[in-house]
């Protein structure tokens, strides 16, 4: 018989070995908590006799729970048919319990039979799209996934339609009570249940119907719950509900690792576990077998700083490791291209390394997946779409598309009634019928219908009117330089307004990321690019660059690298405004969330842990950086687990972050902060090079020498060296710009006038400049 005890530490055995009565087992980053859950299973089954269908471990996704499952059963040697424990998701186990006895909910539910539907995501929006038609609202008022998010919000609070309409402090609020009231009459009439009715009409079938309460009570002898700390207040009476008077239920999780209050999740239900069942055993599994000595005490130093949290003291099993390595770019692109100069290094020494960047918010994702690009780099977006596939960027490309080719037909159609102008499918289908019978583009279409009257009267302005923005657009857009095309099609359009007047963190995020596509337009009109130029980047991007699900670099939030390791992460962007984010800084409780979404991105790496912050950093797209300051998180890891690679220390090698974050706020205050002078790329060239490893342009000369004096005046009986054209400046030259001052030549891409030159200035930064309208001049 298998030992199910072998191989587990002291604290890991004596939550296995713990049979009855109420268990928290709190599970520290990386402490092996599914291994406890697998062997406790398997324990209670073998050791006591527990019969295996009256156990139920529940968890929140169905990959975790495939992965349990798999593993108790490899432990119990037995199939999945062979009547094993109940492993499933939340939702999954009240499908089941209330398509089996669930019928006293007609009581209470109007038209509901265990039959019922599931409506999935697509479903609910359709099913908002009937309404908005039917109420005549359009997204102006609200975006369809907005109103969902705001629904659901609802009912995770126990609130109905009439309680909204209560609360509403604007005409807003008192509309959305009323699409809320006819959502959920729509849901009743279809017999259809959304993913949070799942978890309600579970919920209120166990409260009204005691004869299925104490069924179920009876049926589940021993419940656990895995990541506790992320259940939301439905999922908490439920359990309470299940508990019978056993009171054999077991959660596991770290209030460490509670990062989803916005979505709901209560860290409260975690904290209180003791208090909700007096005489619960706790356990603590305190050692960490993912992370070395170095990342887990700088990450333990970090959120031990919160107050809503149960002392523990995570220690790692492992080597010491190397130091957590920090560095401080110029601004957000110089910082992008010190990330992918370090994978590039590091894939070069282990090819088969994999190597994670964690960041903040989505929009970040743009310079890093471009500065990865210009190394050929493949890599996988974890959790979301590739920059420029999101569907705000794919819109305003569309526009820009149209301007440049009128014969765009899928462009035209994507964007023909976005922001809603009252051009509805029908009037769609109507265009498309008579460019197909004319042999017109869908432009022409829209023509013909206005200038000979096809349509009806409300169809026909609202085309005359999208075609005189359209031809208001054109004027001018191929000449103009394209940040500024793309700022009048958003304004103009009233794409941005649209999203401004949804005022939800979705609509927030995509104003961010059409901020950065400006700010990449910025870029591309100060190397000299037009808007053509621009859209053929973004296109190649889009179509050439399809990323290898393979690929061993993953790019990710923060919140999506829950549960994941790598033996290499980047955690990017750390400052304030952008982690912790500008609305998580209000309260105390916002700011703890944030300090543990810290803890837990530090808690991903295995060997190294590298982070960054930029001095300057375009926050509102196109315009000019603004100067930043460093994450409160950066100064609150002790010094001595601390690498510094950023130049031009006052005290060379300590992270200054204790005392000058002050500094900085006050100079932002006066508008008189300016940065300091260093050249980053050069450093890190310059510790690598250190340690053996060749950076891919050696400069043309050491990184510790001294800054080039200037050239000394040219002899009279001297002959003049001609000089050297932009084009034949190579890679690790030292050159002069008439504004930059200053720098190094750190790769060319090109040649001729044609070439672009990417270049790390003294002063400024990481600059792409193009050699014939550069300026430069070169020092011998």
């Amino acid at each position: 018989m298998t030992d199910y005890l072998s191989g587990l530490n002291p604290q890991q055995r004596e939550a296995v070995q713990h049979a009855e009565g109420p268990l928290l087992i709190l599970a520290g980053a990386g402490s092996g908590k599914t291994r406890v859950i697998t062997h406790r299973i398997s324990h209670l089954i073998h050791a006591h006799g527990v019969y295996g269908p009256s156990i139920l471990a529940v968890t929140f996704t169905n990959k975790a729970a495939g992965e349990m499952r798999e593993r108790v059963f490899r432990l119990l040697q037995r199939a999945p048919s062979g009547g094993g424990p109940s492993v499933s998701t939340f939702h999954s186990f009240c499908v089941r319990l209330l398509r089996r006895d669930g019928a006293p909910l007609a009581q209470v539910r109007p038209g509901f039979t265990t039959g019922f539907n599931i409506y999935d995501d697509d479903d609910q929006v359709a099913l908002i799209k009937q309404i908005y038609k039917r109420l005549g609202l359009d997204e102006k008022f609200m975006q369809h996934r907005a109103a969902l998010s705001r629904i659901s919000h609802a009912k995770n609070q126990k609130q109905g339609p009439a309680d909204l309409a209560k609360q509403a402090a604007d005409p807003k609020m008192t509309r959305l009570a009323v699409v809320f009231e006819q959502y959920q009459q729509a849901l009743e009439a279809a017999n259809a249940l959304d993913f949070d009715d799942l978890l309600l009409e579970a919920v209120r079938l166990l409260r009204i119907d005691a004869p299925t309460r104490e069924l179920w009570s009876r049926r589940i002898e021993h419940l656990m719950i895995d990541e506790y700390q992320d259940t939301n207040r439905s999922q908490y009476e439920l359990m309470r509900l299940l508990t019978g008077p056993h009171r054999n239920v077991a959660v596991v999780g770290d209030e460490d690792q509670s990062i989803y209050g916005w979505r709901g999740a209560d860290i409260r239900n975690i904290l209180d576990f003791e208090h909700d069942f007096p005489g619960a055993k706790v356990v603590r599994l305190e050692i960490n077998y993912r992370s070395t000595r170095t990342i887990v005490a700088a990450a333990a130093a970090v959120v031990e700083r919160n107050k809503a949290r149960k002392e523990k003291l995570l220690r790692s099993a492992g080597e010491e490791g190397l130091p957590v390595t920090y560095f401080e770019a110029a601004d957000g692109e110089q910082e992008a291209m010190m990330i992918a100069e370090t994978i590039q290094k590091l894939l070069r020494n282990d090819p088969d390394l994999k190597i994670a960047v964690l960041y903040r918010t989505n929009f970040q994702s743009r310079l890093i997946e471009e500065a990865l690009r210009r190394y050929g780099r493949k890599y996988v977006v974890v959790g979301g779409l590739s920059f420029y596939q999101r569907a705000e960027i794919k819109d305003a490309m569309a526009y820009l598309r149209l301007l440049l080719d009128p014969r765009d037909n899928i462009g035209l159609l994507r964007i023909l009634n976005v922001p809603a102008r009252g051009i509805g499918q029908t009037t769609a289908a109507q265009l498309e019928k008579i460019a197909a019978e004319r042999k017109l583009t869908m432009l022409e279409a829209i023509c013909a219908a206005c200038d000979e009257h096809l349509l009806g009267a409300r169809a026909e302005a609202s085309l005359a009117a999208f075609r005189g923005l359209i031809d208001e657009l054109r004027a001018g857009a191929a000449a103009a330089p394209p940040d500024q095309t793309l700022r009048a099609v958003l304004e103009k359009t009233g794409y941005r307004q649209m999203l401004a007047n949804d005022a939800t963190l979705d609509s927030e995020s995509r104003l961010a990321n059409l901020d950065e596509l400006i700010s990449a337009a910025a870029d591309a009109a100060e190397r000299g690019e037009g808007l053509r130029e621009f859209l053929d980047y973004a296109a190649l991007v889009s179509d050439a660059d399809q990323v290898d699900e393979k690929a061993q670099i993953s790019l990710l939030t923060m919140h999506n690298a829950k549960g994941l390791e790598f033996p290499v992460v980047f955690i990017a962007g750390m400052e304030e405004g952008i982690f912790p984010h500008s609305r998580s800084r209000e309260t105390v409780e916002q700011l703890e969330e944030e300090r543990r979404l810290c803890y837990v991105a530090m808690t991903r790496a295995m060997k190294r842990l590298y982070v960054s912050c930029a001095r300057f950093r375009r926050k509102y797209g196109g315009a000019p950086p603004e100067p930043c300051t460093p994450s409160r998180f950066l100064s609150e890891i002790p010094r001595h687990y601390l690498e510094d690679l950023t130049e031009d220390r006052r005290t060379p090698g300590a992270v200054d972050l204790y005392g000058e974050r002050a500094m900085v706020r006050e100079a932002v205050r006066r508008n008189t902060y300016t940065g300091k002078t260093y050249n980053s790329l050069d450093h890190i060239s310059q510790f690598f090079a250190e340690r053996g490893i060749q950076t891919p342009q050696a400069a043309a000369r050491p990184a510790s020498a001294p800054e080039p004096s200037p050239p000394p005046a040219q002899k009279p009986a001297a002959a003049a060296k001609p000089p050297r054209k932009p084009g034949g400046i190579r890679p690790g030259a030292s050159i002069i710009h008439p504004k930059y001052g200053r720098g190094t030549v750190m790769r060319k891409e090109g040649e001729g006038d044609e070439a672009k030159l990417t270049i790390s200035f003294q002063r400024h930064g990481l600059k792409k400049l193009v050699a014939k309208f550069a300026g430069l001049s070169t020092e011998e």
